[in-house]
Order: structure tokens, then sequence, then C-alpha cells
């Protein structure tokens, strides 16, 4: 997936994966990962996701990675604020009241960048990568995350093999994650329609070893 097609839908605010009110599947699995209110969290190609608020209302640091500078900026004008990008590197960097937002290829920031991750958010990551995007992205984390880091991932399975989203079933989760992290499936939502077929979301809890 070329980053110009998300540039695209960010700059014509082609934006259907935005999720208005905060998920549904955080607010009920996020606290069986029973974590400590200070550890800090990564959302991956985060957006302007409002579920960043919701994890910062409990006390978490907040890393969101996103390659749309538009998106970055976006969600703190939404809050009242005005943040100006620093650069740093090759990404631009914005903070505010606990929440940090960098834009930038998730690939290619630096080391230090995940010093001090304690737990990862994907609600939108893993389903918009293509096959040897979403290879490369478990790898990314495999090597980034430490041990005992938690992970609540959310999935789709659909039968269309196009995208994004992508389908990605139970077997790929694990052949992508597996040895490395523990993969507890957690939740099988209930299948609804779209404009490409029933569609089915999948929870589940990894764990760093």
């Amino acid at each position: 997936m070329e980053q110009s097609f998300w540039h695209e839908r960010w700059e014509k605010d082609e934006i259907g994966f935005h999720q208005v009110q905060t998920n549904r599947w955080l607010e009920e699995y996020w606290p069986q990962l029973r974590l400590a209110a200070d550890t800090q969290v990564l959302v991956p190609l985060c957006g302007k996701s409002k579920d960043m608020l919701w994890l910062r209302e409990r006390g978490h640091p907040v890393l969101g990675i996103e390659l749309s500078d538009i998106a970055c900026r976006d969600f703190f004008v939404e809050q009242g604020v005005e943040v100006a990008a620093v650069t740093v590197d090759n990404y631009h960097r914005r903070e505010r009241d606990g929440i940090v937002l960098l834009c930038g290829d998730l690939f290619e920031l630096p080391w230090q960048v995940f010093e001090g991750v304690g737990a990862v958010y994907d609600r939108a990551a893993l389903v918009a990568l293509p096959a040897p995007m979403r290879k490369r992205y478990a790898e990314r984390l495999k090597q980034r995350l430490a041990p005992g880091c938690e992970m609540l991932l959310v999935t789709l399975e659909f039968q269309a093999e196009d995208g994004p989203p992508f389908a990605v079933n139970e077997c790929e989760v694990r052949r992508l994650f597996e040895p490395a992290f523990v993969v507890e499936r957690m939740a099988t939502g209930e299948p609804y329609s779209s404009k490409r077929g029933e569609r089915r979301e999948i929870v589940y809890r990894l764990r760093r070893q």
C-alpha cells in the first residue's frame, strides 16, 4: 500500500475508517489487561482516533504514530487546541497533556521512539495493511516491544480479498505473532453487513514473551 493512498484519503476527507465514538471493544476488554495506569500505550496508525482520549483519561501516556500530518493536526484541533509540530530526525512530533503524536513512517522511526512502551492498542493498523506489510508490521513489533508488553488487537473476518480494510483471520494472527507473543482470542463480534458483504470483528489479547 503506497503512502500516497493514505495521504490522498486524508486530503479528500475520505476517512470512513474513523470512528466518532470510543471503540466498544476497547471499553470492554482493555480493563482485562490489568495494566498500571501509568503504562505507556502505543497506538499505531492512530489517525485522529478518540480512543486515544479514552486511554489518556485512564491515566495512560499515549504514543500515537500516524502517516498523515493532517490527522495529527486535526486530532488536537478537534480538542480545541493547536499544537505546533516539532521536527525530530525523520518525523514530526506534537505533544500535549500526555498524548504524543508522531507523524512519520512506522517502519522508519528510530528505536528510541519505542522505549518505555508497555502496551499496544491496534484497532485499525493491522487490517489497514496488505499481506506483505502485515508481516513487516508484526516483525517490527517483535523487534521493538519488550517482554511483558500487552496488546489489544481488533481484526476483521470476511470473504473479500481486497482492501483496505483487509480480512485477517485467527490463523494469520497466530502465524504473524507466535511464538514471540502469546495469542488469546477474547471475543467474536456478531456479523454485520457492509458494502463488501458480511463482516465480523475479532478481539485478541497478545502478550510479548
